[in-house]
């Protein structure tokens, strides 16, 4: 009896730390790695943030969510953060890096100028201005829905740094079951960045 008293006196404490730490990072927190440079200059490549499991997801929130299904080159499980820009119901247009969100100017100053003109003219390839989603969808040749205004349980995403994002201009949007989480930077982190990913939502429209 005492062995067995011996080896639970260690075994029990363990097996409820491993619980915890499971409950933790599958509904609290839990660590993500930025791939890539669509971010920038808010969140740089191979950054590592957290992600709040149950945030809420909110018009200038950064989320986390897997792209497969998504993004129809992506075959297998990816995770692509990005900025929402618009929630279900919205109706959302663009015209020269100005973005409009169920007709109100929204509030871009966490980029540059130069990446609100590339909303629309990103380089390579030639989006060009839109009045409404359906017809960014017609012209991008989007492989799903293309409605006017953003479905019920979905999300229109797009990258800080525009003219190298790959995101819902290109292909259309997030499934609500896709997002895993809302990135936050920590508090030590420096105050313009803190604004840009933790507090954007505050100060969306103009």
């Amino acid at each position: 009896m005492k062995i067995i008293k011996s080896i639970l006196s260690w075994i029990i404490p363990i097996a409820v730390g491993l619980l915890i730490a499971w409950g933790v990072t599958h509904f609290i927190v839990s660590f993500v790695r930025v791939d890539g440079t669509s971010m920038a200059p808010n969140l740089s490549n191979n950054e590592r943030v957290v992600q709040f499991v149950n945030g809420k997801v909110r018009r200038g929130s950064v989320i986390v969510f897997d792209a497969q299904g998504e993004d129809p080159s992506v075959t297998e499980s990816k995770k692509y953060v990005k900025r929402v820009i618009g929630v279900p119901g919205d109706t959302i247009s663009a015209t020269n890096g100005e973005i409009k969100v169920n007709g109100k100017k929204i509030n871009q100053d966490y980029i540059s100028e130069s990446q609100q003109y590339a909303t629309n003219n990103p380089g390579p390839v030639n989006i060009g201005n839109w009045s409404s989603l359906k017809q960014l969808g017609t012209r991008m040749e989007w492989q799903q829905a293309k409605p006017v205004k953003v479905p019920e349980g979905k999300y229109f995403v797009l990258g800080d740094h525009r003219s190298v994002s790959n995101d819902s201009r290109y292909w259309g949007f997030v499934d609500g079951s896709k997002v895993s989480g809302v990135v936050k930077v920590p508090f030590w982190d420096n105050s313009d960045k803190k604004t840009a990913i933790n507090e954007q939502w505050k100060h969306f429209f103009e």
